[in-house]
């Protein structure tokens, strides 16, 4: 067997059991290369144990449920969201309550809606859809002196009781600081920042003190694999960002389905291979793209329950 048949099947044994928690796949007005059942049947084909689906625009809750019924040979387990943007009625108590009673798994906070995100990208170059679209209102979490606004509370409150996860979105991270502590202190126990250095602004010290809080740190695959339009990072820089968020709470997401970058296992298959190349061993990548992710979502205590 040579070196490379070798590092292909060390590849595929880390890949089983994988767990991604950002799927873009589609149908979505954004273009994207595959659709849920085809990310499914990729998952299972490779074995991962769990995909999270995430629409910017919608809930994939009830598609989920739907999938569940009629992909449950798939061996997949399914997860879905309640993204807080215009679509969505932005700061909706409604929409996270419906999203919870269906199951929904994870709460975000404003992504393409937030006020940050749109400030980054205020042409919105880097983010295509089908067709033209209505100029989104910009949503914040704190009001002008930079307290949480009460309707942000009240969500808080519905994340804490349904024990589900809050992902700060695109906010700040001078929006995060603020409102993760309004959540520890209203019980909100997993929390989750996704892509701190896109958009966000945190830096390693953020990064580190947010762990530090309890927070998991989850990094888009896409942002750092050579073959995706959106490799904005070098390896280099990946290896920093785990260490100084941990491996022991540091997450890998794929961030992956859109048209013309790779799938999301393509995208798995590669970032473990940087991790190889990087040094670090079978335990640590797996808990990178599947032990951190399952404790967050609490997988296996629903296993076991």
């Amino acid at each position: 067997m040579n070196d490379k048949t070798e590092l292909d099947a060390r590849i595929d044994a880390l890949l089983v059991g994988a767990i991604d928690l950002h799927c873009h796949s589609g149908p979505s007005v954004m273009p994207r290369e595959i659709d849920h059942i085809e990310a499914l049947r990729e998952a299972s084909q490779a074995q991962l144990r769990a995909v999270l689906f995430k629409d910017h625009y919608y809930s994939v809750t009830p598609v989920v449920r739907l999938l569940e019924k009629h992909y449950a040979d798939l061996g997949i387990t399914m997860l879905s969201g309640v993204p807080l943007n215009n679509t969505t009625g932005g700061l909706n108590r409604y929409a996270v309550e419906h999203g919870l009673q269906l199951g929904a798994n994870i709460v975000w906070m404003p992504t393409f809606s937030a006020g940050n995100h749109i400030r980054h990208d205020h042409r919105h170059r880097s983010l295509p859809t089908t067709q033209e679209m209505l100029q989104p209102q910009m949503l914040t979490v704190v009001d002008d002196m930079g307290r949480i606004k009460d309707e942000i509370k009240f969500i808080l409150d519905q994340i804490a009781a349904a024990d589900a996860v809050l992902s700060a979105g695109h906010l700040h991270i001078s929006e995060i600081w603020p409102l993760f502590e309004e959540a520890k202190a209203r019980g909100v126990n997993r929390r989750l920042v996704q892509h701190p250095t896109f958009v966000i602004d945190a830096n390693l010290r953020d990064i580190g003190e947010l762990v530090a809080d309890g927070a998991f740190i989850e990094h888009s695959i896409c942002m750092f694999v050579e073959d995706s339009r959106f490799r904005f990072f070098d390896p280099e820089t990946l290896d920093g960002l785990i260490k100084a968020g941990t491996v022991e709470q540091t997450i890998l997401g794929s961030d992956l389905g859109q048209i013309n970058n790779p799938s999301p296992v393509e995208g798995f298959r590669s970032v473990i291979r940087i991790c190889i190349d990087l040094g670090y061993d079978d335990s640590q990548i797996r808990a990178m793209i599947s032990g951190n992710a399952a404790r967050l979502m609490g997988l296996d205590k629903a296993a076991t329950a």
